[in-house]
């Protein structure tokens, strides 16, 4: 069960005739379960799913290399069990977000204990302290986390410490939890590409990784001023940018879209797909009513300078899909004031990855990434 009295919530459960508790971990907001049982290496599949789709958080006390088989078996089963009947695209792409929402759910329900010190005390547990420290901090108590969640901090640790390299910019950039990671090239590839206008100093809004930031820096831009509204993304792009050698002509600010003042070329790579994001992670791909889309472009007059040139990077699946009307994007530009310069296209560089036909493939394989150019009426064509 949940205690809510202090700030913390603290998770109870009974074991070996004790009352058990300790605090609940999660950099994600994940919910905790009402209800907490101990569970070990006999758990079926069958049985876990059965009682995740009850609310029981499962307390694994086995083997942890058998409990990531069970989290395996476990999702093999949830996606049999989806639905298959044909959809309009709009509707299956919403299914397939449920369907994915839901195995999550489910797959959160197995849970491992961390001592002090992010001590995990399974036999062939591997050491997570130093993946742990990053994402949470220091853990001074007992604590009850996702394995799901766990799994997660420790591939994007192995992502940070290694770094995804990126042909455009010559170098790695080095991705933090819950930041989403730049492992499509096509949409750096244009702004690697793209004549630059001359410009001394750049905004790069919603920065990320701060790997457009970077590329710019890297293309001879003097001063780019980077925002997000993330915590973790400054920090990351923070990072990114001082390790590429840039901190001396990088500016990174927690920021909602612009900062103050103006600039001769501004750049954005918003969420591309119109939603709820219900994760850190999702919000570098879902954007809630196009709410940033719209609000670069109303905002985007306001800091440019008299010749500059405003970036927008955006993906044509939401219209292929029907999420997003076709229109959209030069009413909101021709209600901002703005004149449509240019537009650079590429063919998307995704990969299918899903372990099952995916029905929306086709459409998928026809996305378009453009970069589009934007002035004001007063200037001059570039």
């Amino acid at each position: 069960m949940l205690d809510t009295s202090s700030h913390d919530q603290i998770l109870s459960w009974r074991e070996h005739g004790t009352n058990m508790r300790a605090r609940w971990l999660t950099a994600d907001g994940h919910r905790p379960p009402c209800r907490v049982i101990v569970v070990g290496d006999d758990l079926s599949a069958d049985k876990a799913c059965r009682m995740a789709a009850e609310g029981t958080g499962l307390l694994w006390r086995g083997d942890y290399h058998n409990a990531r088989h069970l989290l395996a078996a476990m999702r093999r089963r949830i996606d049999r069990s989806s639905r298959r009947r044909e959809l309009a695209p709009a509707e299956e792409f919403r299914r397939q977000r449920q369907d994915r929402a839901r195995q999550s759910r489910l797959l959160g329900a197995v849970l491992v204990q961390l001592g002090p010190g992010f001590v995990l005390d399974l036999r062939r547990a591997p050491s997570i302290d130093r993946a742990c420290q990053e994402v949470y901090g220091d853990l001074a108590s007992e604590a009850v986390v996702s394995l799901q969640e766990l799994a997660g901090v420790l591939g994007a640790h192995e992502w940070r410490r290694t770094g995804i390299e990126i042909p455009a910019l010559g170098a790695r950039i080095h991705p933090h939890y819950g930041v989403f990671a730049p492992t499509r090239t096509d949409y750096l590839d244009l702004v690697a590409e793209a004549p630059l206008p001359p410009a001394r100093t750049a905004f790069d809004i919603g920065t990320g990784t701060g790997v457009l930031a970077a590329i710019l820096l890297s293309r001879g831009i003097p001063r780019v001023i980077a925002t997000d509204i993330e915590d973790r993304a400054v920090a990351c792009a923070r990072d990114n940018l001082d390790r590429l050698g840039y901190a001396e002509r990088a500016t990174v600010i927690r920021h909602d879209l612009f900062p103050a003042g103006r600039a001769d070329l501004v750049v954005c790579n918003p969420p591309w797909v119109p939603g709820t994001p219900t994760s850190a992670l999702d919000a570098g791909v879902f954007d809630r009513g196009n709410a940033m889309l719209a609000g670069f472009l109303r905002q985007l007059p306001d800091h440019l300078t008299s010749h500059g040139e405003g970036w927008l990077l955006l993906s044509d699946l939401p219209e292929q899909l029907g999420l997003r009307d076709p229109d959209l994007l030069r009413r909101s530009a021709t209600a901002a004031g703005l004149v449509i310069r240019g537009r650079r296209a590429a063919t998307s560089a995704t990969r299918t990855t899903t372990r099952r036909p995916d029905p929306l493939a086709a459409i998928r394989s026809r996305e378009t990434i453009s970069l589009w150019t934007f002035g004001c009426p007063s200037q001059g064509r570039t």
